[in-house]
């Protein structure tokens, strides 16, 4: 049941702030263009729920890993076969230790158990990279897609990325609210409006909140430290967001009547990633997440002609299906979005995707009702020529998703031997220590 409290607490919790990358058109904490040496870098993860079975996406007879080039990719992501030198196909990775089933939750992206209700045992990949680059002005933005209703009953929703065990990263999943938040002090009309009266609020909410919580005991007053800070740094963002209004005028996504009056929910799907393309282009963030179907079992696409949604899609095979071609296609066309209004921003000698990421998997290794035994994923873009592309790589189901997050964190700068697996549980299910090199250029 949604009540005021709890929403109030989402939203406090769903905009607390971390440190995230930074590139050349990126803003600092205190809204200023940053430089530096090197190439500025960011990443988009990208999971949709109900699994990814590899014969969606793995080409026709390709037993062995080679080059895609001469192949052609299978139906449900032939929407990328123009950018298939940028494609990196990766199978046979493992998540057995993650406990997936219906879906991983946090586990998808932290490499650990997860499950419905359970707590994130440790920060997920996303979030260590974000902490592992330059700091920029907003942490690194989380968005969900689901059925429209339940996007507005929930306008936040915590399942699939934290900043540490316990700490959960809220997703955005209503683009209005979200619009708001990012946007509003530079809109007019009644958009501005409400974000002014959200502001007025939420002040008050900061001052009655820090005032109360002096006369909790002990015990209670961390956990509601925690709102107290969310509301605080919802106030601390607007107000360094209205110091870059300028820039920000320059990158914000029109808000058209997809937003206001949404015939089915995929226009709020498509609302919802404009945004979140507007702030990697604009700098707020350079590491964005997105959960289509926010990583349970939920989600409807009637936008594309789909009648089915939520838990029975997962019963259905998706090798074959019309209904998951088109889901799978419709993801792959917000990639190739995502590819060219990237493309379209000139960065160093080059564009901003020549310094990008887009990571594409599942929170549901390859299917509902899984193991984890296979999990697939797609890598587009070389981040700054540190991976190989056009390429198919099997690993053979020796190695788990942890190796491929220990792959980015080298292809960013920040190697390690290991990440989220202790010694004695990579003595089990891992058979290297460190990095994929095949992945490596």
């Amino acid at each position: 049941m949604i009540n005021r409290r709890n929403v109030l607490q989402g939203m406090a919790a769903g905009v607390a702030l971390g440190s995230t990358s930074l590139g050349s058109t990126s803003l600092d904490r205190q809204g200023k263009k940053q430089g530096g040496a090197g190439s500025p870098k960011r990443v988009v993860f990208f999971l949709q729920n109900q699994g990814f079975d590899p014969a969606t996406c793995v080409p026709t007879g390709m037993k062995e890993s080679g080059t895609l080039a001469g192949v052609d990719l299978p139906e449900p992501i032939s929407p990328l076969e123009p950018y298939k030198d940028r494609l990196h196909i990766i199978d046979g990775l493992h998540g057995r230790h993650t406990s997936p089933s219906h879906s991983a939750f946090f586990g998808a992206l932290g490499g650990y158990r997860g499950g419905i209700g359970v707590p994130p045992a440790g920060a997920t990949i996303d979030h260590v990279i974000s902490g592992q680059l330059p700091e920029t002005l907003l942490p690194h933005l989380c968005i969900g897609m689901d059925a429209i209703e339940n996007m507005i009953s929930r306008p936040t929703l915590a399942t699939l990325s934290a900043t540490g065990a316990g700490k959960p990263v809220f997703m955005h999943s209503n683009p209005k609210l979200l619009y708001q938040m990012l946007f509003g002090g530079i809109a007019t009309g009644d958009v501005k409006r409400k974000f002014e009266a959200r502001s007025v609020v939420f002040n008050r909410i900061e001052e009655i909140a820090q005032q109360r919580s002096k006369t909790l005991p002990a015990s209670e007053r961390e956990r509601y430290g925690g709102y107290v800070n969310g509301f605080r740094e919802i106030n601390g963002l607007r107000e360094k967001l209205d110091t870059v209004s300028d820039h920000l005028r320059k990158f914000a996504p029109e808000y058209d009547d997809k937003f206001v009056n949404p015939e089915f929910e995929t226009d709020w799907h498509d609302s919802l990633l404009e945004i979140g393309i507007s702030t990697l282009k604009a700098g707020l963030t350079n590491v964005l997440t997105i959960g289509s179907g926010r990583g349970e079992i939920f989600g409807s696409w009637k936008g594309l002609g789909v009648v089915p949604a939520g838990h029975n899609l997962g019963h259905m095979k998706q090798p074959n299906n019309p209904i998951w071609i088109k889901i799978r296609q419709y993801n792959c066309r917000m990639l190739v979005k995502l590819i060219e209004e990237l493309e379209s921003i000139p960065e160093g000698d080059g564009s901003m995707m020549d310094n990008t990421l887009i990571v594409y998997t599942s929170n549901n290794a390859d299917k509902q009702h899984t193991a984890g035994a296979n999990w697939p994923f797609m890598l587009l873009g070389d981040l700054s020529g540190t991976l190989k592309t056009g390429r198919y790589t099997r690993v053979g189901g020796k190695r788990p998703i942890n190796a491929l997050y220990t792959t980015l964190l080298h292809a960013i700068g920040a190697p390690c031997d290991r990440f989220n697996m202790e010694k004695n549980i990579a003595g089990k299910y891992d058979t290297h220590l460190g990095p994929i090199e095949e992945l490596l250029a």
